[in-house]
């Protein structure tokens, strides 16, 4: 009976050992998730967005981690730039708000843009580029705040989005420059 309770014992060590040598190295990745993840805000929400979308899911470095990180970002701001700009057409009680929103979601695109160019040569600027966008979800989310039909409700929706992946294109510059200069604005 001894010898079963060892022998259990002995697999089940070896197994866990086995479980932990195969996580090890099939997550080599994780370190660059982790670089842009220790500096967001929401942390799980960034290890989840992350590790679920196939461009960041396992990056070859932190660098390709950071441009898909900011693909992501432009993705998600030019597809709410179409949606506001279709709706600013469609419902004339929206146009003049929604036609300020999409001017701000353009601005965001452009940001973001302009800081994916920036971020292996200067990423404290590509880090500055995308927190400039933070001021106009600002004034996208006082433009909307009030409504409280539909195609306000999603772009309040999408905004809240955008801010988040606003503070993960923020993390992968900061992630890129290393220095924690920046530290003081992820508090």
């Amino acid at each position: 009976m001894a010898t079963s309770s060892f022998l259990s014992t002995l697999a089940a060590a070896a197994v866990t050992l086995l479980l932990l040598l195969a996580s090890a190295s099939a997550s080599p990745h994780l370190k660059y998730i982790d670089a842009i993840c220790d500096r967001s805000h929401d942390q799980a929400y960034c290890v989840q967005t992350l590790t679920t979308n196939p461009p960041t899911a396992a990056p070859i470095g932190l660098n390709p981690l950071a441009e898909a990180v900011m693909a992501l970002a432009i993705s998600h701001a030019e597809k709410t730039a179409v949606f506001v700009d279709e709706t600013a057409k469609k419902d004339p009680t929206l146009k003049a708000s929604f036609t300020e929103c999409h001017k701000a979601y353009l601005a965001v695109v452009a940001d973001l843009k302009s800081a994916n160019m920036k971020l292996k040569l200067s990423p404290d600027t590509a880090h500055y580029d995308v927190r400039a966008s933070n001021e106009k979800m600002r004034r996208v989310a006082g433009l909307v705040g009030t409504n409280s039909d539909k195609a306000s409700t999603t772009l309040k929706e999408m905004t809240v989005q955008m801010e988040k992946l606003l503070d993960l294109a923020a993390g992968a510059a900061d992630a890129v420059d290393d220095d924690d200069e920046n530290i003081h604005r992820r508090v």
